[in-house]
């Protein structure tokens, strides 16, 4: 897939690789982007990649085909929502065995 801009570069992760819900959060104001629209996030950020882990990357659109969510109250309920659909549809790449 042809992303509009490469998810290490710059633009897409800050210099630093980021994964996951960290390349979502990064997306939002907390204070002033509440409630949110999830139509509108997923409409706006919806082409832009979101890397799994070091070889697998996806759209935010791909990740928001699985929240059922319509709005978000706050970043608490969006991080909540975001990773079930993550969790749900196999893009969850956080292994909490591992760090136990």
């Amino acid at each position: 897939m042809e992303w509009p801009h490469d998810p290490d570069g710059e633009k897409g992760s800050e210099g630093k690789r980021k994964y996951g819900q960290a390349v979502l959060a990064k997306k939002l104001d907390e204070e002033g982007d509440f409630p949110l629209s999830a139509d509108e996030f997923a409409e706006e950020y919806g082409d832009e990649p979101v890397r799994l882990n070091h070889s697998r990357v996806v759209s935010v659109a791909d990740i928001f085909e699985g929240v059922d969510e319509e709005e978000f109250e706050d970043i608490v309920a969006f991080h909540r929502a975001v990773g079930r659909a993550m969790r749900e549809n196999d893009m969850w790449e956080v292994d909490v065995d591992a760090h136990a």
